[in-house]
């Protein structure tokens, strides 16, 4: 069974979060049809193993995708559908990459649920024994490898006060609201640094308000993601208290990551883009993936990587190249069996710079 293959079974397996279990039936179907030993964890992953023992190496992906059910087809060279990229590229080449393994070490294939929303798969994971070393499964293009992610912190503002008449020199609620997310800018605004990956940035995603009522109430919903060095502990200190402090409700909180080139797996995915005539590229991104999550949480570094342009993300363009699906196979078949050939105690890397 080819990797095209596997990825198009997959895909035609739509699994919004919250509703993953025919494709991680799925998967752990195919996994099995591979040569893993597979099964499913209490909270919902698929998970496929291969080898035994130490170095224990970790394949992070996940198996849920945003609503929105796109048509499956697989034409001029590329598979279509919903998750072909974001993450099911990644999860098919992984499965790919292990075929054949006998050892030394294990290499462990997850498909995780959750991570598009609460990360709940990877929070399971992240509570249980550390592998050697992780490899989250996100769209890096074939011959990049993410080596950073933002932080995310999501909340809830809202605005109360007496309702007054339209004609008095009295602000709304909703007036208060516009203003203190002008202030909100403004904090946000002082702690840039020199690079869009090294500047917190923050969205308006939601305003509501009910002037009808009384008192009035404004309620507005925020997005800011967050650089190294920056933790929502900080941030949520440094907002705005005039010209009303809100009700804050925090909805979200992932701190940022970040690691290097210097990492066993940044230099074992390198070496892999290298074996198969690339030239590797490090890319930091403003999103969030698992591996905000487990990397922190196992005191480890990592990386992201996986087929596929993260441009498509989310969108109704989603498709992902059979050539560059197939070419991150062997990329990764070069990485985990140098990761699994050495010595579990030369795999430490260094701590992650996730914010405190």
């Amino acid at each position: 069974m080819d990797e095209a293959t596997v990825l198009e079974r997959l895909v035609r397996r739509y699994s919004p979060s919250g509703a993953e279990g025919p494709a991680v039936a799925e998967f752990l179907r195919l996994a099995r049809g591979l040569g893993y030993a597979t099964h499913a964890d209490r909270v919902g992953n698929g998970v496929a193993t291969v080898g035994r023992g130490r170095p224990r190496v970790l394949f992070l992906g996940h198996i849920d995708t945003v609503e929105g059910d796109r048509p499956v087809a697989r034409r001029r060279g590329r598979v279509h559908g919903r998750g072909a990229v974001d993450a099911k590229g990644p999860l098919a080449a992984a499965l790919g990459a292990g075929v054949g393994l006998r050892g030394p070490g294990s290499y462990r294939v997850v498909a995780a649920v959750g991570e598009e929303t609460d990360s709940r798969g990877a929070r399971h994971l992240a509570r249980g024994p550390a592998p050697d070393a992780v490899i989250v499964g996100e769209p890096s293009g074939w011959d990049g490898v993410t080596v950073g992610y933002k932080g995310d912190l999501r909340f809830a503002a809202e605005f109360r006060r007496p309702r007054t008449h339209w004609g008095s020199p009295y602000p709304t609620a909703a007036d208060l609201a516009v203003a203190w997310t002008g202030r909100l800018r403004a904090v946000v605004a002082a702690r840039a640094g020199p690079s869009p990956f090294r500047s917190p940035g923050a969205k308006l995603v939601g305003f509501a308000s009910d002037p009808a009522a009384d008192p009035e109430v404004a309620r507005l919903q925020f997005d800011v993601r967050l650089p190294p060095g920056l933790s929502t502990t900080e941030l949520l200190a440094e907002l705005p208290a005039e010209p009303l402090r809100p009700r804050v409700r925090t909805t979200v909180r992932i701190e940022a990551f970040e690691t290097g080139r210097s990492d066993p797996v940044v230099r074992a995915l390198e070496e892999g883009i290298r074996a198969a005539g690339g030239r590797p590229t490090l890319w930091r991104k403003s999103g969030t993936s698992d591996l905000n999550v487990v990397g922190p949480a196992w005191g480890l570094g990592g990386a992201a990587y996986g087929p596929g342009d993260a441009r498509l993300d989310h969108t109704s363009r989603e498709s992902v190249s059979v050539a560059e699906l197939r070419r991150s196979v062997r990329v990764l078949r070069t990485a985990v069996r140098r990761l699994t050939a050495r010595p579990s105690d030369g795999l430490t890397p260094p701590r992650s710079a996730a914010a405190p």
